[in-house]
């Protein structure tokens, strides 16, 4: 018998002061990429999706942005802190 399936892991990248695209407000956004690995047996073998975010502190609006956006809103300096968690979700 072969067990396999997926797991999924958000990582937060940073937390950026944006105006939100929903809502208006400035306010602070969460920089998020969301990777889904293959698991055989239980262990994280390969990642097959990843997917970047932001959502708005403030109205809670969600927002996918592409990989080359996340980059240059982490390093490009948009008044925001970097800081890289790891939590795990199921999809």
């Amino acid at each position: 018998m072969i067990i396999f399936g997926t797991k999924g892991y958000l990582y937060q990248l940073a937390i950026l002061t944006l105006v939100c695209g929903h809502c208006g407000n400035p306010s602070a956004h969460a920089l998020r990429k969301r990777v889904t690995k293959f698991t055989l047996f239980f262990v994280p073998l390969f990642p097959f999706s990843t997917k970047y975010q932001t959502q708005c502190t403030f109205c809670g609006a969600e927002q996918k942005v592409t990989k080359e956006q996340a980059e240059q809103l982490q390093h490009g300096g948009a008044g925001g802190q970097a800081n890289t968690q790891q939590q795990s979700y199921r999809p």
